[in-house]
């Protein structure tokens, strides 16, 4: 797979007769032809996101206040199980092979720009965060307890970096990428990178953090779209959570 912007260099092999690209399908009339997630999947995807996602809250407002390492880190890690939950809830519907959702190679060239646009998402929804922060006269830190979980010591370092920069990627990219765009891509790209990012941040929350998964969820999503691939967004996604994970902590541990 390869990010270039000339349909030329597409790869041929998810061709049909006329030269229409289809990512993450087979050839049209290949006996293993794979289609895209329906609307069965998507909406038992979103009901399984959203049952888990009312346990996790439950879970999470249980732990005393003075524990905010280990609710940081278990909120992340609760971000990757839900999506990893509620993609198997929606692969389980109809069974076919997981290409279907995404689960395709993609380059080394690609997933290195995706490490970089990973950076680049993190700059800026760092910009719009501040931006929608002085709009709405200095909302909290909410992911204070993240931030405050990568500071927590070695231990806790590697626990957030795995559940933050690892696990939740996994989740939420097979979720909202692997079958939320991948379905939706079948009303075009417009609908389907900007619906399914609409979604992704709003599964976020009304707060700063919004504006900067939108900017994920369309980044990810355009390369969803032009690789077939679920993996780029993995590492775009990656990137910007350990990002925002630790470039904060360090920046403050450097003033200080």
């Amino acid at each position: 797979m390869n990010l270039s912007l000339n349909p030329m260099d597409k790869d041929t092999r998810n061709t049909d007769r006329s030269g229409k690209f289809h990512p993450a399908e087979a050839r049209p009339g290949n006996t293993s032809e794979l289609t895209r997630p329906g609307w069965p999947e998507m909406i038992v995807g979103l009901i399984a996101y959203i049952v888990v996602f009312g346990a996790a809250y439950f879970i999470v407002r249980a732990l005393p206040d003075d524990l905010a390492v280990i609710s940081g880190i278990a909120q992340l890690a609760l971000s990757g199980i839900m999506g990893l939950f509620a993609f198997s809830a929606a692969v389980l519907v109809r069974i076919r092979g997981l290409a279907a959702f995404g689960f395709v190679l993609a380059s080394k060239k690609t997933l290195l720009i995706a490490a970089l646009l990973g950076i680049g998402c993190w700059v800026l929804g760092t910009i719009v965060s501040l931006i929608s922060y002085l709009i709405n006269d200095g909302i909290g830190n909410i992911q204070g307890d993240y931030q405050a979980a990568a500071a927590g010591g070695f231990l806790a370092v590697i626990a957030t970096l795995f559940m933050g920069s690892v696990l939740t990627p996994l989740g939420e990219e097979f979720l909202f990428r692997g079958v939320l765009t991948a379905g939706l891509l079948r009303y075009g790209p417009w609908i389907g990178i900007i619906v399914s990012a609409a979604i992704f941040a709003l599964a976020h929350g009304i707060n700063p953090v919004l504006p900067v998964a939108f900017i994920v969820g369309i980044v990810t999503g355009l390369l969803f779209h032009r690789t077939g691939s679920v993996w780029p967004g993995v590492v775009v996604h990656a990137f910007n959570n350990a990002a925002g994970l630790f470039l904060p902590t360090l920046i403050w541990a450097l003033m200080g």
